[in-house]
């Protein structure tokens, strides 16, 4: 049987969206022609990562006729890509993330596109791909062009306690989504480049956040803080957002197990970072939905009208929880719960078609805070942004995920 939430928006403009998320039960019977997901076929990262290449052809590519740039978006896609070829070995996934990387650089490292004026930290994510392919080639423009965003971080603009603001024109704004966009470069890049300093600036732009977003009542985090708490989505006295939106927490947890990677054992902040990774995880995971596996939009408000299961953010849990239980990071009981998101992440979003090409549904397009859309961070904007199909948010971390459990599976 086929479930279907209709969810009814009042859009800005003051007419009524009705949009709807399609929901398949253990059965998995079809929905208008597609079929949902066959756990007994080859494994789904694989299946993934080849069906978006297949739909995105070369237009993630640069030239001056397309509209590519360089984005956090296309990063997280290809840091699944990068997932599956050294999982594989297979060189078509290597090839062709190389090839949009290639598309953006000048010899002397610079990147079509990007502007540093903008001190944008949703600039650096893409910047870990460089480093992966420096390593296996190199070639000395991927370190240039590495070198580039690591000079952004080292100007920054900061808030008073050293934390990173998540852009120039958001002043005194640290979100949890910047600590995924910059932090796993700079601990990549401080341990490639041997930068032992690096580790201490990365523990602090990981601690700030984590101290002034978090909630005593739930142990969630709010979608970001206002040092100056000016903003007109900022507590007063806080300096917070208002609602905790999954996604922007999903980017905090993979931002700290990435992290872990490249942090140095015997660094002393380290075991800060692990305990609250463990921290997190054990919040979110008491908001984990028992009858689907899964996590709302907004976490904390369940089957409240308009809230739905989230795509992009499920992912993400699986994927921390299921890497941080392999790496001895969280309890291995953590497996189980990526197990069951996993479980419902196949049921409920992913779809086969005719061809057999694989999709992705139910991912929130985008959210933010402020700008010039005023974005006042309630419960209600969060429901209001459009819910998309195969956006690479969610398809990136969909195959991370897949990836992670697959090696717990044996491979498929």
């Amino acid at each position: 049987m086929v479930h279907c939430r209709n969810r009814i928006l009042l859009a800005a403009s003051g007419l009524l969206v009705i949009r709807c998320c399609l929901f398949l039960t253990a059965a998995g019977r079809a929905s208008h022609g597609n079929r949902a997901a066959e756990p007994d076929r080859a494994p789904w990262s694989e299946r993934m990562a080849t069906s978006e290449m297949n739909r995105r052809g070369k237009s993630l590519v640069y030239s001056r006729e397309s509209q590519a740039r360089w984005n956090y978006e296309t990063g997280v896609f290809l840091k699944g890509l990068e997932a599956v070829w050294q999982k594989t070995g297979d060189e078509r996934y290597y090839q062709y993330l190389k090839s949009i990387v290639d598309s953006y650089l000048g010899s002397d490292g610079s990147i079509a596109t990007y502007n540093l004026a903008d001190y944008n930290l949703d600039s650096i994510n893409s910047g870990k791909i460089l480093l992966t392919l420096h390593e296996k080639t190199k070639d000395e423009s991927y370190r240039l062009a590495a070198d580039r965003l690591m000079g952004q971080l080292e100007k920054q603009p900061r808030t008073p306690e050293g934390g990173f603001w998540h852009k120039k024109i958001y002043p005194n704004q640290m979100w949890l989504d910047g600590i995924y966009m910059a932090a796993p470069f700079f601990a990549q890049y401080s341990r490639t480049f041997h930068i032992p300093a690096g580790f201490d600036d990365i523990l602090r732009q990981v601690t700030l956040v984590g101290v002034h977003t978090h909630d005593p009542d739930t142990g969630l985090l709010f979608h970001a803080w206002d040092a100056a708490k000016t903003q007109p989505w900022a507590n007063p006295q806080t300096g917070c957002s208002k609602s905790f939106w999954a996604r922007s927490i999903g980017w905090y947890v993979m931002a700290l197990v990435d992290i872990l990677d490249y942090f140095p054992a015997d660094h002393p902040g380290r075991r800060q970072i692990v305990d609250r990774f463990g921290s997190t995880l054990a919040a979110i995971r008491r908001y984990q939905d028992p009858e689907s596996g899964l996590w709302y939009q907004v976490v904390d408000q369940g089957t409240r009208p308009g809230n739905y299961l989230e795509a992009s953010a499920s992912c993400m849990f699986v994927y921390a929880m299921a890497k941080g239980s392999r790496e001895g990071l969280v309890g291995a009981e953590y497996l189980e719960f990526a197990e069951a998101g996993y479980r419902g992440i196949l049921r409920h979003f992913v779809r086969v078609d005719s061809t057999g090409l694989i999709s992705l549904s139910c991912i929130c397009s985008s959210a933010g805070l402020g700008g010039p859309k005023q974005r006042n961070g309630t419960f209600e904007y969060y429901i209001s942004e459009p819910v998309v199909t195969n956006d690479l948010k969610g398809v990136g971390a969909f195959i991370l995920a897949s990836v992670e459990m697959e090696r717990r599976n044996g491979g498929q």
